[in-house]
């Protein structure tokens, strides 16, 4: 159903708002974050944003119900912006890849210990959990930055279902 002005009562369906969101260009990144096992977490993530400078904080959002969330809510966690050759990646964190480490080049940041997707990356950032919530089935989640490593590259861009790069 399309909302209308001055309908307010009016619902949006997922499948026009992914149309909506999905024509919108981003850069993408991929969350990283070290579960209570030891072992490392990731997913690819386009819901993300600077918040403010001064703490610098990054917003992400996340969904619930997977293993990387719940690696994020142990307080600690990554953001890797990933660079044009760093789709193989992208791809391999927003599939079901069993070993997702294994098929990557990382380490752990040496602030944080996050794990950095240094080869895919044009750049990380290490976060430290400031807040959360949760609304509907993603949690938000606030990190202050405490670390920032740079690769360098030109940013992967994710629009129309499709991975471009920015071409300024």
């Amino acid at each position: 159903m399309n909302a209308r002005r001055g309908d307010l009562t009016a619902r949006v369906g997922p499948d026009d708002h992914r149309a909506l969101m999905g024509s919108f260009p981003t850069g993408v990144a991929v969350v990283t974050a070290v579960g209570a096992d030891g072992a490392p977490r990731g997913m690819t993530c386009t819901s993300l944003a600077s918040v403010t400078l001064d703490p610098p904080t990054l917003l992400v959002c996340l969904d619930t119900a997977r293993r990387t969330t719940a690696a994020v809510r142990r307080g600690r966690f990554g953001v890797n912006l990933l660079h044009a050759p760093g789709r193989r990646a992208a791809e391999v964190f927003s599939s079901p890849v069993p070993d997702r480490f294994g098929a990557v080049a990382w380490r752990s940041a040496a602030v944080t210990g996050m794990p950095w997707l240094f080869e895919d990356s044009l750049a990380f950032a290490g976060c430290v959990v400031r807040e959360s919530t949760v609304v509907g089935d993603h949690v938000v989640v606030l990190g202050e930055v405490s670390e920032i490593n740079w690769s360098g590259g030109t940013p992967l861009m994710y629009g129309r279902r499709e991975f471009s790069t920015w071409a300024p």
